[in-house]
């Protein structure tokens, strides 16, 4: 700041110059030796001054290159740790908005704002005590202006609310999250022929944020007129006119005295301007940084140190008086307990919303119970590192998740260090080597470049990935309610060779999947009402039964 402060003075010398050469040249009649002085101090300053300001603006934006970067490291870090119930809460226009586009706004604050203030204070203090020495009296009339748009911008100021801007912001966000959701919509949308057709959403969040933007603007226009138009350079130098006439008609100036505050007067509209797009700037960057500091303020999955992790004595698993919701109604789960038996395969059913995948979630620490524990071999889930748990608890869930690498690297993402040869058997195992092999580059094939895969062979990917990390109890979250008939036989023989002689949680959508299960839980809003095998489920005539005749999970 002080760098460019100083830069901006030594730029605005030179106007300062022109003044004092035509003084002297009017006053002597020729160019003397102080003349060719005062050239050379202009060029001198101009280039000073220029160096200043660019190293100046250099430290600014060297600085900001480090803020970026140690804010997106920080805020993927602290992404990676909060729960996954945060990103159902959050879609990814908010998440690409805090990433991108809050940490870009920041840019303006820390690469400009501090240096552009400077320059701005330093030209608005400088002209004027410049223009004191010169004369003060006529001063104080050709400065006038400037502290009367202060006063008018001030009062504009006032208008901004912070309701006004809160509304203003949170429009633009629901514009930014539709606009994404409609990109992703679009194959659905061409789909049915109605490309054409904006989504209502989008067109709501479109009129929210117009409706938002006017509300913010309109009371602004006119004063911000009136303020910008009293301090415009064609009225500063009316009103310096005017007032010089004045003082040379009366013989309290020379009419060679006037030329200063005609060059320098005018310069000093500018800055007084810049400030306030420098004040819209600021509101801006306190937003975006009060939404980042929000997310680090997101209570996040606390990891123990390493002396205080615990190892598992063996791999049954108990949820004891597990409670736990997503913050809504009717929503997560109540008094849940049950018991995993080492080797033995327990199945989850129930309708849809019944907290089926909660239990699964739970098991897998993508949330901690609000209420209750979750232990295996008898060490509760919080007492143990991300890296024991991914090792203990594997998974294979509805949505799948497949990451822009290669085949390989894919399959060996829970088990980095694996060989070659123990993917290609895990593929061989879960019924997909054929597949990779008939991709260009086979196992080396980027997925998203050369590889591309169909919902029930990504699964089946999925599942390879599975059985090479060897976890010994394993959660399988609907893993065959997206595919057809063909696909689901071939990923339920995939199925039962990773299942085998693990622990098996099993959330099921078609009942006649799970009639071998060892243990089936039916639930019901968030609770388990019913316990058994399907022969004795069957028996009780209760909720099972009922979903078993109605044929709600069969073929679907």
């Amino acid at each position: 700041m002080f760098m460019a402060a100083s830069g901006q003075v030594l730029l605005i010398m030179p106007l300062a110059a022109i003044a004092e050469i035509a003084h002297v040249l009017l006053s002597t009649g020729s160019a003397g030796v102080a003349t060719q002085w005062i050239l050379i101090a202009s060029v001198a300053s101009l280039c000073l001054g220029s160096l200043l300001i660019t190293a100046a603006e250099l430290i600014g934006h060297r600085a900001d290159i480090r803020l970026t970067k140690a804010l997106r490291c920080a805020i993927v870090e602290q992404l990676a740790r909060l729960p996954l119930g945060w990103f159902s809460a959050h879609n990814s226009g908010q998440v690409k908005q805090l990433l991108q586009d809050d940490v870009a706004t920041l840019h303006e604050l820390t690469a400009h704002y501090f240096t552009t203030k400077a320059r701005c204070v330093a030209a608005v203090i400088a002209p004027s005590l410049y223009l004191l020495w010169s004369d003060w009296r006529l001063s104080l009339i050709c400065l006038l202006p400037f502290p009367l748009h202060y006063l008018l911008f001030g009062l504009v100021k006032r208008k901004i609310s912070a309701e006004r801007m809160a509304r203003f912001v949170a429009g633009q966000n629901q514009m930014n999250a539709a606009i994404i959701e409609f990109v992703q919509g679009m194959p659905v949308l061409k789909t049915f022929a109605a490309s054409t057709r904006t989504p209502k959403a989008y067109a709501q969040a479109v009129d929210s944020f117009a409706r938002a933007f006017t509300d913010f603007t309109r009371p602004l226009v006119i004063p911000m007129a009136n303020a910008n138009a009293i301090i415009a350079p064609l009225s500063i130098i009316g009103v310096v006119l005017a007032a010089g006439a004045v003082f040379v008609i009366n013989g309290w100036i020379d009419p060679v005295g006037i030329l200063p505050f005609l060059l320098v007067t005018p310069a000093i509209a500018s800055p007084l301007m810049l400030f306030g797009f420098l004040g819209h700037a600021v509101v801006s960057a306190t937003a975006a940084a009060q939404r980042i500091v929000t997310v680090f303020d997101t209570p996040f999955m606390l990891e123990p140190a390493p002396s205080e992790t615990k190892q598992p004595l063996g791999h049954q698993v108990r949820f004891e008086n597990v409670c736990f919701s997503y913050g809504t109604e009717n929503a997560g789960v109540s008094d849940i307990t049950f018991t995993l038996e080492p080797g033995t395969v327990t199945a989850i059913v129930g309708p849809s919303g019944a907290g089926k995948s909660t239990l699964a979630r739970l098991l897998l620490r993508f949330n901690d119970p609000a209420k209750g524990h979750v232990a295996v071999g008898g060490i509760d889930l919080r007492q143990m590192s991300r890296h024991q748990i991914s090792r203990i608890v594997g998974f294979v869930l509805q949505d799948v998740q497949l990451i822009n690498a290669s085949v390989t690297e894919n399959i060996a993402l829970g088990r980095p260090s694996a060989s070659p040869e123990e993917i290609e058997a895990c593929a061989r195992a879960a019924d997909v080597h054929d597949q990779i092999l008939a991709l260009p580059r086979g196992y080396r094939s980027v997925i998203g470049e050369d590889a591309s895969f169909s919902g029930g062979e990504a699964q089946r990917l999925c599942i390879a990935r599975a059985m090479l990390l060897n976890a010994p109890v394993l959660v399988l979250d609907e893993a065959t309610a997206a595919v057809d008939r063909m696909s689901e036989a071939m990923i339920h023989r995939a199925l039962s060779s990773v299942s085998k002689d693990r622990t098996v949680l099993m959330i099921a959508h078609r009942l006649n999947t799970v009639i071998h299960a060892d243990q089936i839980l039916v639930m019901d809003q968030g609770r388990i009402v019913e316990k058994g095998n399907h022969s004795e489920l069957l028996s009780t005539n209760g909720l099972y039964a009922q979903l078993w005749r109605a044929g709600a999970y069969d073929e679907g």
